[in-house]
């Protein structure tokens, strides 16, 4: 028994690979900046506009959106469309039961979405929606199948949908690659929706941690000066202990 104690102990050190029923879809890298700020206002914009909606950021006021450079008056007159004050939480007025009705899940607070998913995820996620007829909403997502979310940029994207080739696996055999394809244009075409995205994704990013940059130009700043404050306490001991030798 305590040789199975010991080999189990060591079993559970080791993660075990998940394998989901599906191709796997790889994710696309995010161009994540947070220190442009001209793309977080526009990611702030874009988050307000669609995702404040259904979703919410309680951890988060519409008052601190004033690092990103933007004063009082505009974002009481571009950012916020509920009647709520600028040092207000960014709640929604959308009640938990009301959203399970209507969606089957109580749609998730992304406050730390990024932190939790990760910016790559929501990046590939917001882009790969597909027109679905056999799902509640009409919509599905290749990297998330039978999301209870809708599409709700699919005016900017456009609809696409779900192409399924079968290709050599390079053993004798087929296996189905899902691809996606434009079927009806929206606003904007695709590097443009892509950038939107990464504004938004930018933004929600920027939402899991605020003071991130903050944090890391005030570190280098405190390296610099206690590599400064080493170089300093050298020469005092040094020429400390030059009488003494």
């Amino acid at each position: 028994m305590k040789r199975i104690g010991i080999l189990l102990f060591f079993f559970c050190l080791f993660p075990l690979p998940v394998y989901a029923g599906g191709a796997a879809v790889s994710l696309d890298q995010a161009p994540i900046k947070t220190t442009d700020i001209p793309s977080l206002q526009r990611g702030a914009k874009a988050f307000v506009n669609y995702c404040l909606t259904c979703h919410s950021a309680n951890f988060m006021r519409y008052n601190r959106l004033r690092d990103l450079g933007l004063s009082e008056t505009q974002i009481k007159n571009n950012l916020i469309f509920t009647g709520q004050k600028s040092g207000d939480l960014m709640t929604v007025a959308m009640k938990a039961k009301e959203a399970k009705q209507w969606f089957g899940v109580v749609p998730p607070d992304l406050s730390v979405i990024a932190r939790s998913r990760g910016a790559d995820w929501l990046y590939t996620y917001l882009r790969q929606f597909y027109r679905d007829d056999s799902t509640a909403t009409g919509w599905n997502n290749l990297l998330f199948d039978k999301a209870a979310m809708p599409h709700v940029l699919h005016q900017l994207q456009g609809e696409q949908s779900l192409r399924i080739e079968k290709v050599d696996d390079g053993h004798g055999g087929k296996h189905d690659v899902k691809k996606l394809e434009l079927s009806k244009p929206g606003t904007l075409t695709k590097i443009e929706y892509d950038m939107y995205v990464a504004d938004l994704v930018n933004y929600l990013v920027y939402l899991g941690e605020p003071a991130a940059a903050r944090r890391v130009q005030l570190g280098i700043v405190v390296m610099l000066f206690l590599f400064g404050m080493l170089g300093l306490t050298y020469a005092l001991k040094h020429d400390f202990w030059r009488e003494v030798h």
